[in-house]
């Protein structure tokens, strides 16, 4: 493959754009928060959607909203910690709407209790909701793919908990969602020869039902959050998931991008 360069005229000016036309997508955690919006949004960019949570009911609501705005989505029932299900999410989205070429890993849980208070079935979920899900789910699709000789697009979302920890009752969430960050650097790695790319966002703290759950538990306030004093709204990071699944930004992989409003560590 001969790489063009700006004499060959070979990209337009700007080499930008997110158009998804003819793309298959699967949301894990999309029944509320963060991936109910990363859902909605792939939609409207014209991706196929499948919309996968543990709350299918939820999930109904999401699809009827996709279909209403002229999308194309399905809802699936996916429990991430169960392997069996991840392999049956990814052959009926397969079966219903083609090869899924997008995979955004957004589901995730919080521990919200000390290291040592921690009983072993909340270590295991928490450890399979959070890192055995998200890499079972993206070796899943990416051997599709492989087999299928596509390129693909993974985006895994971690957290600002990944980079600093002050001892507030979260050090699992803190140690997987870092171990999220160091899997989307070794599988950008092992798969690029496949073309498909892996990349990460690390949001700040955004409003979300999870968010929101955790900070009345510790009666933090949304004006204390970071040196703005201000939560994110999901609608900000629609910007960044697009960037990372458009076709031009093919040259992109293995990145881990920050979108925390100045919030965390320097």
């Amino acid at each position: 493959m001969v790489l063009a360069t700006m004499a060959d005229n070979t990209f337009p000016i700007p080499y930008a754009g997110h158009d998804l036309t003819g793309r298959v997508a699967l949301v894990t955690g999309a029944s509320s928060g963060l991936g109910r919006r990363f859902a909605v949004t792939l939609a409207a960019a014209g991706a196929s959607v499948a919309a996968c949570a543990r709350r299918t009911d939820r999930l109904e609501e999401l699809v009827k909203e996709i279909e209403g705005r002229g999308g194309r989505p399905i809802a699936v029932g996916l429990d991430v910690t169960d392997a069996d299900a991840i392999t049956s999410a990814v052959q009926r989205a397969e079966d219903e709407l083609g090869t899924v070429d997008i995979l955004v890993n957004n589901a995730g849980i919080p521990d919200a209790q000390y290291a040592t208070r921690m009983p072993l079935d909340l270590v295991d979920r928490v450890i399979d909701t959070n890192l055995r899900g998200p890499w079972l789910l993206s070796c899943e699709v990416a051997r599709r793919l492989i087999k299928a000789k596509k390129p693909g697009r993974i985006v895994n979302i971690s957290s600002l908990g990944a980079l600093t920890y002050s001892g507030g009752a979260a050090a699992l969430y803190s140690v997987t969602k870092a171990g999220v960050i160091r899997m989307t650097e070794a599988l950008s790695a092992e798969w690029a020869k496949y073309w498909i790319n892996v990349n990460c966002i690390v949001p700040g703290s955004f409003s979300s039902e999870m968010m929101d759950g955790m900070m009345e538990r510790v009666g933090f306030r949304p004006e204390q959050v970071g040196p703005r004093g201000r939560m994110g709204d999901p609608a900000q990071l629609d910007s960044t998931l697009l960037y990372l699944v458009a076709k031009e930004s093919e040259f992109v992989s293995g990145a881990v991008i920050r979108v925390d409003d100045a919030q965390g560590p320097r």
